[in-house]
């Protein structure tokens, strides 16, 4: 008998342009690795007002009460980006729900965190709980939830009198970032509890942030109401039952009682992501530079572009400049640039100085790709003009990371903390060592020596010195013996972190089935 799936998520790289980040990975991984058990996985993710509106077939109109109004939303089905048997990809359309500053998904709220997605999630959670009573997705046996996104799910289960069948389905919840909670308050605000929901009683003591009491926190929610927690990797789950010190230690960030006791009730889990290991693309190798220049030239074409057009110039003439004399050595990062991925970089501006000081002596150089916060990219943009050997490309382009995965010496991970993190896995499987953070999932991934290369300390002064020496090391290992580095290489690529794995402890452990 095939169990009914269904996954409800911020994003969804199943289908396109529906991701920010790695949950966009899980979300289009797992159900496939669920289709191919014989089971059936349902997919949906708010349509944010442009995923409905190419090939989508409607499905049905499902209405609700939000803010005491009636209200009414539309379900559409959506092409994936592969046809697989057992996985229907569907997006929710509501006209309040738009597209964020953020990867067209979230929205960015500097005076009032999480402001506009609260408004966006809730209203998408009360659609989607509308849209399972209504059997839309037929009989679910398992609902699977993803960051607190998603988790007003489980306050509507245990509390909303109109959603009593969800009392009847197991419901999962996965932590993705618990460093990013849905802090909102209770009443007195627009985007508040009381203004979603003002006809439902509720019991605070259930939902509320530790640090502010008159606020909920929808990722606390999501660990004390669910059924089964799941944390992206077994080391990640150890570091947040622990209280952070930041900036030298980033742990429950307030949570980590919530934690422990989900951890003492045994429905607390950590279970590492896993990677695709077959059918992969290949991308022609040898044209790194000049694939960069060209979308250097593209990016100059376009008009939203104007305003860094003599950065984009500038970093063309200094790509133009290693193509006539190529780098002996490759080091590279592709992230999202926040505080969590380069944090070591802004708390002392020498660690990056340090690595370019022992890349000039090797004829080597750093490139990074990747947009996000202002002032990180402020950061990236003013080393660049310093360093002749830093190539910053503050854009995105699948095929620039594609080629770095697989033309780079040596790939750079130094992120603060890390719930998994899938590039580290991307770059072993292109045999291309890591030198990482020894935090997190990072920790579970690359071993020191063997696949790859780690730095940690107990202060951040200790880690950022050691970061560069490692750093140091590594490059030296690369250059004076061969031999080993080639073994590290090889050692990298046969590690395989696959997502059958994984959802073979998803289904002993979260969906509690033996299959």
């Amino acid at each position: 008998m095939k169990t009914n799936f269904l996954f409800v998520a911020a994003e969804n790289d199943g289908i396109p342009r529906c991701k920010a980040g790695g949950m966009g990975d899980v979300v289009r991984d797992v159900p496939r690795q669920i289709a191919a058990r014989g089971d059936q996985a349902h997919v949906i993710t708010p349509s944010y007002s442009r995923l409905h509106i190419a090939e989508a077939n409607k499905i049905t109109d499902v209405n609700f009460v939000f803010r005491g109004v009636p209200h009414n939303a539309e379900i559409y089905e959506v092409p994936g980006k592969k046809d697989i048997s057992g996985v229907k990809h569907y997006v929710l359309h509501h006209p309040d729900i738009k597209a964020g500053d953020i990867a067209h998904i979230y929205f960015n709220d500097p005076d009032q965190p999480f402001f506009t997605d609260a408004n966006v999630f809730s209203l998408f959670c009360t659609g989607v709980a509308a849209a399972i009573r209504e059997n839309v997705f037929g009989k679910i046996d398992i609902i699977h939830l993803h960051d607190w996104h998603t988790s007003m799910l489980l306050f509507l289960r245990e509390f909303h009198p109109r959603f009593k069948i969800l009392k009847d389905i197991r419901f999962v919840y996965s932590i993705h970032n618990l460093a990013i909670q849905g802090i909102r308050p209770f009443s007195n605000n627009f985007s508040s509890v009381d203004a979603f929901f003002p006809d439902v009683e509720y019991d605070r003591e259930l939902l509320y942030d530790r640090r502010y009491p008159d606020c909920i926190n929808l990722m606390a929610v999501g660990i004390r109401l669910s059924d089964a927690v799941h944390t992206v990797s077994p080391s990640y789950k150890e570091d947040i039952q622990k209280p952070s010190d930041p900036p030298h230690f980033i742990g429950g960030e307030g949570l980590e009682e919530d934690l422990k006791k989900a951890e003492k009730e045994k429905r607390h889990f950590g279970i590492l992501n896993g990677a695709n290991y077959s059918n992969i693309e290949e991308v022609e190798k040898g044209i790194l530079l000049r694939q960069c220049i060209r979308r250097l030239f593209r990016w100059l074409q376009e008009e939203k572009k104007d305003y860094k057009a003599h950065y984009l110039a500038h970093t063309g003439e200094k790509i133009t400049r290693w193509q006539e004399k190529k780098p002996d050595f490759i080091c590279s990062s592709v992230a999202r640039l926040t505080e969590q991925k380069f944090f070591f970089f802004k708390e002392n501006p020498e660690v990056l100085g340090g690595l370019m000081k022992k890349l000039a002596e090797v004829n080597g150089v750093y490139i990074l790709l990747g947009t996000g916060a202002p002032e990180y990219e402020t950061i990236f943009r003013d080393a660049s003009y310093k360093h002749k050997n830093f190539i910053f490309i503050n854009a995105q382009s699948d095929s620039i990371i594609d080629m770095l995965y697989q033309e780079s010496n040596l790939y750079l991970m130094p992120s603060q903390f890390e719930p998994c993190g899938i590039s580290q896995m991307l770059a072993m499987r292109k045999g291309q060592p890591c030198l990482v953070h020894h935090t997190g999932g990072l920790k579970d991934t690359v071993i020191h020596g063997k696949t790859g290369f780690s730095f940690d300390g107990k202060t951040t002064t200790e880690k950022t010195k050691n970061f560069v020496k490692v750093f140091s090391e590594a490059v030296d290992l690369f250059f004076n013996d061969k031999k080993g580095w080639k073994k590290i290489c090889m050692n990298a690529k046969k590690k395989r972190f696959t997502w059958e794995k994984s959802v073979n402890e998803y289904y002993k452990d979260l969906y509690n089935i033996n299959k």
